[in-house]
């Protein structure tokens, strides 16, 4: 026989591995379209500046300082996004949820929370995915020919 907050430990347990998995697997998905995402918008940043792209690459601006401030850009947007992020997630303290254990017909409640540890995590993790979604229009806008890129307008 178990002690009742065992059992009741035990039963949360499984809803709680539930919700992590989904958390999980929604994040993943969303964070693949954030990145494409990012991708889309810097692929249009460069196609929008390739005149600029060109004007500085016939003042001496080498390959690497123009994909270096389209990373940046990435990284700067990314972080931003990762604010407003945690801006939403914290608002999210203040909701409570509960849910009904069909097995057992128990009500488990729970909220959300968020720590330093988590914040960190997040941020880092919106500057990844803004890394990965902007490397390759970077690259893309260092490599433009100095002569196609002053034509393009």
């Amino acid at each position: 026989m178990k002690p009742e907050p065992t059992f009741y430990e035990e039963q949360s347990r499984q809803l709680s591995t539930f919700i992590s998995i989904l958390g999980i697997t929604l994040s993943a998905i969303f964070s693949i379209g954030a990145m494409i995402g990012a991708m889309i918008t810097m692929y249009a940043a460069v196609a929008n500046r390739t005149p600029e792209i060109g004007t500085l690459r016939a003042l001496g601006f080498s390959r690497r300082a123009i994909s270096s401030a389209f990373v940046a850009e990435a990284l700067a947007l990314s972080l931003l996004g990762g604010l407003l992020g945690l801006s939403a997630a914290w608002l999210l303290r203040f909701v409570h949820i509960s849910a009904v254990n069909f097995a057992t017909f128990t009500e488990i409640a729970f909220g959300f929370s968020l720590s330093p540890m988590i914040v960190l995590q997040s941020l880092i993790f919106a500057m990844l995915m803004g890394f990965v979604g902007g490397v390759l229009p970077a690259i893309r806008a260092g490599r433009l020919r100095i002569v196609d890129a002053l034509r393009a307008r």
